[in-house]
């Protein structure tokens, strides 16, 4: 059998190649099994709970199947399963594990990977990312006991009234039921308590999303609907394929929507991945922005604007703009690897404001502590109905105050099994300087990150879902951000 490993955030693998429906099943099974496991440990914050589970999917291929099967081993497994009738976000199957009091969720999406990739998020009771505990724990029980499944033409299903044309409905009393349904109206109903709702539906925002083909389509759409925003929907196609680019938001995909955009300007372009949790943008006529500037703005809009204060966590290998913006306004930094499960932890505890890392993940206090690429797709019209001025002239104020940082990321195949001794040899072979400046400072954490005295960054560091080792880099200009690409890639080669 095919040894299952979680990554940076659940199990991803190719579809027909790892992530099958045995296999599947087997990842059910021991979830199953861990978490029921957990309700009768005194010592567990899930000790004594109802066993319920929330399980949604994305437009992947097969998503639908695969979490049918999912569901049909936690009812085999006596879990009450709250499954989604349709395409989901991530952070709406995250809310509702919260909201409905579950034990935690499965959210069938490989996110921003390759279209040939699925994959198995585990959410926990709290709302957010499973913990690498929690995810190691799962792996432990691993084909521990078979596979107990209850197929859902044999299960008792209901099925929420608004969504009572979802096939027959087999009632008995003798196993635990299935309830079919759209949880997503009840967090989108919470995003839009997060933001002056009201200031942004009077806004008459000419607003576009560029859903790249994922979950996000017709959101955006629904939230403003009845409001004097307009709205227009860029790739909201189903597309298993996602018109041949992978979900994510990141400048390299942007140049469908950026085409549609300079033929038909709006006041910004946001954009979300697969499968909903991450928000990217573009300017109103199609030009990219990077997620280090979206987390930037949004940290100002958090503070300056709404007058908000708290602690900010950031992984590192987030802008240092972040941290010469908290600096100037005495707000606590806090830095943590890579990987959203490291920043949930720190918006539970007390006086969390804001949570970001470069890949466009953000989450935000009184909500989830979940990366929501809605809520903060809110946030950012809120912000433009405040200041009432573009974008880009709300980046230019930022880059004057606390000088330009430019970033770009260049992402080379690399294989698996030479991962380890390249990151060993970077670390023990730094180069002494990064353009004009001295090093300062190696970071190995999580891949190697080179620091140099004036701010600049270089890093390296292999994707934790796929075969993929990212190149970093931030500098003062363009110019030197491509020259520092360069310099990590030759590094590859040399090493």
């Amino acid at each position: 059998m095919s040894q299952i490993k979680f990554g940076t955030d659940g199990w991803r693998a190719v579809i027909a190649e790892d992530f099958t429906f045995a296999n599947v099943a087997r990842v059910a099974q021991a979830t199953a099994d861990f978490w029921k496991s957990e309700t009768l440990d005194s010592k567990s914050p899930l000790f004594g709970r109802a066993l319920k589970v929330v399980i949604g999917y994305d437009r992947r291929f097969l998503s639908d199947r695969f979490a049918q099967i999912t569901a049909e081993v936690f009812a085999g497994n006596d879990f009450q399963v709250v499954l989604t009738d349709t395409p989901t976000p991530t952070p709406s199957v995250s809310f509702a594990v919260k909201n409905l009091g579950a034990v935690g969720g499965v959210m069938i999406t490989a996110s921003h990977n390759p279209p040939i990739f699925n994959g198995f998020k585990l959410k926990s009771h709290f709302g957010g990312s499973s913990g690498p505990e929690d995810c190691q724990a799962v792996e432990s029980f691993l084909d521990r006991n078979p596979v107990r499944s209850q197929p859902l033409d044999g299960a008792p299903i209901s099925r929420s009234a608004r969504n009572n044309s979802a096939g027959p409905i087999r009632k008995s009393a003798l196993l635990r039921p299935v309830t079919v349904s759209d949880i997503r109206p009840a967090h989108f109903k919470a995003i839009k308590r997060l933001v002056d709702f009201k200031l942004i539906a009077q806004s008459k925002l000419r607003v576009a999303h560029d859903a790249l083909f994922g979950v996000g389509a017709g959101v955006f759409e629904t939230l403003l609907a009845n409001t004097s925003c307009h709205v227009t929907t860029l790739n909201g196609a189903h597309d298993v394929m996602f018109g041949g680019i992978c979900p994510e938001p990141a400048p390299k995909n942007y140049a469908l929507g950026g085409a549609q955009l300079r033929r038909n300007p709006h006041a910004i372009c946001l954009v979300t991945d697969g499968d909903s949790d991450r928000i990217g943008a573009m300017d109103g006529h199609g030009n990219p922005l990077t997620n280090q500037q979206v987390i930037a703005l949004l940290l100002h809009h958090l503070v300056r604007n709404r007058g908000e204060r708290g602690v900010v966590t950031k992984t590192y290998n987030t802008t240092a703009m972040v941290d010469k913006m908290c600096a100037a306004w005495n707000l606590p930094l806090t830095e943590v690897g890579i990987g959203f499960r490291f920043i949930a932890p720190e918006l539970m505890k007390p006086g969390a404001l804001f949570g970001a890392e470069e890949s466009g993940s953000v989450g935000f206090v009184n909500h989830i502590p979940e990366r929501d690429g809605l809520a903060a797709g809110l946030f950012l019209l809120e912000m433009l109905a405040t200041e009432k001025i573009s974008v880009n002239k709300i980046w230019a104020k930022l880059e004057k105050e606390f000088g330009p940082h430019r970033y770009a990321r260049f992402d080379a195949h690399y294989p698996l099994e030479k991962r380890a001794s390249l990151m060993a040899s970077l670390k023990a072979n730094p180069p002494k300087k990064l353009l004009r400046s001295p090093l300062v400072k190696v970071d190995a954490r999580d891949g190697v990150k080179f620091i140099a005295a004036d701010s600049t960054w270089l890093m390296l560091r292999g994707s934790g879902t796929e075969p993929v080792l990212r190149i970093y880099a931030e500098a003062k200009s363009d110019a030197d951000v491509q020259k520092l690409l360069k310099l990590g890639q030759s590094l590859l080669r040399t090493l």
